[in-house]
């Protein structure tokens, strides 16, 4: 019988994990750079991975936070590249109650197999 080893296991279901969290539905798949909002799941196939991100409407600026460190201030309505990502984050929007982003990025470098 053939079964992934258990780490592999754990990736290949994980994004299915966090798009259980509150997020809104859309899972946005690519490899080498990814565009996305606000509750977004999104599994890049690259490492690093370079990323954008569709801020709210609003004015002036949104503050950006990873999953353990500030990403930076961008301003509202724009689409910003906040980065390229080595590691799988969680993204949200400092001061406010939208929901946050996961970002899925494979842990070594390279394409995903």
């Amino acid at each position: 019988m053939n079964t992934l080893p258990a780490p592999l296991a754990v990736l290949a279901v994980l994004p299915l994990l966090l798009a259980g969290c509150a997020t809104t539905g859309n899972v946005i798949s690519d490899w080498g750079e990814i565009t996305l909002a606000p509750g977004d799941t999104g599994v890049c196939h690259s490492n690093p991975c370079r990323v954008f991100f569709k801020m709210p409407p609003g004015t002036g600026t949104y503050a950006l936070r990873g999953s353990a460190f500030p990403i930076g201030e961008y301003p509202a309505g724009d689409t910003a590249m906040i980065g390229s990502f080595f590691e799988s984050s969680v993204i949200e929007i400092v001061g406010t109650d939208l929901p946050k982003t996961y970002l899925t990025v494979p842990e070594s470098g390279g394409d995903a197999r």
